[in-house]
């Protein structure tokens, strides 16, 4: 039987109780069989809380934390070609998870014995969240050798200092063939080709439904000047008719008022004989 490595009897230590640290260290040093590797053994840091809580659960649950670390790597590969809506989608559902995977470290942690506060769980939130951002911390985390919880600011040579021994290289779960990313990147084409298709159809809808209502109301609009004029038209044409009747009786109007004035001016001139007449008496 082979004999453990380095990274392994690290990855042991830092996954067993907290406060056997220090004695289960010693006892390892001493099972080496090389000066070396003990030197190496005896010079581990303790693991914060925090980082302990993660080991436990990359090694206690590393198909689960396997799958969210290939999830997170082909959303980093997506997030490109999305837009502003579908970046805060995907912000919020990342988080989410993150979250989510906190709180089942939490618990298992909790199983062992352990008293995981908010700002331990807090921390152990915020090295998954690394994880997830980039592929550096992505492996310190899927390790289980955290000597402290990682940020998702942190730097890859911070990200290093952070883990006892080497980096291991991520499994391929999600590094997808070319084939598969072309398929993808097709897929999202298509998706994006169908929303800008479906976005240009409502608004060429709107549109539409913007011209119709102007074309009945301009047509109801018609409708009643035409009907104002016809109106107008009849109200003129009767007054034609008036004012010719008006015109061809005014000769004969003008013509009575004469023989009207005159029978007045003998009437009148009548009176005054009269008058005279009365006062000679």
């Amino acid at each position: 039987m082979a004999e453990p490595t380095f990274e392994e009897i690290a990855a042991g230590l830092y996954s067993g109780p907290p406060e056997e640290f220090v004695s289960s260290r010693k006892a390892r040093a001493e099972e080496a069989g090389e000066a070396a590797l003990a030197s190496r053994i005896l010079a581990l840091r303790k693991p914060s809380i925090a980082a302990w809580v993660v080991n436990v659960f990359a090694q206690d649950r590393a198909e689960q934390l396997g799958e969210a670390l290939a999830l997170a790597r082909e959303l980093r590969e997506a997030q490109d070609d999305l837009d502003a809506a579908a970046l805060a989608k995907l912000g919020r559902e990342r988080r989410l998870l993150t979250r989510k995977l906190a709180q089942a470290a939490g618990e298992l942690a909790a199983s062992r014995g352990e008293r995981v506060t908010p700002s331990t769980l807090e921390a152990v939130e915020q090295s998954i969240s690394a994880a997830f951002f980039g592929t550096v911390a992505a492996s310190a985390v899927a390790s289980g050798r955290l000597v402290r919880a990682l940020v998702p600011s942190a730097t890859a040579t911070d990200v290093r200092d952070a883990v006892a021994g080497e980096l291991p290289e991520l499994e391929p779960l999600s590094a997808p063939a070319v084939d598969e990313l072309r398929d993808r990147r097709a897929r999202r084409d298509a998706e994006r080709a169908i929303a800008a298709a479906e976005k240009e159809q409502a608004s060429a809808e709107r549109e539409l439904a913007e011209r119709d209502a102007a074309l009945r109301e301009l047509r109801a609009r018609k409708d009643e000047l035409t009907a104002r004029v016809s109106e107008l038209e009849a109200q003129l044409a009767r007054a034609r008719a008036d004012l010719t009747r008006a015109e061809r009786d005014l000769p004969e109007a003008e013509q009575r008022r004469v023989d009207a004035t005159m029978r007045a001016d003998a009437a009148a001139d009548a009176l005054d004989v009269a008058r005279k007449a009365k006062e000679a008496l």
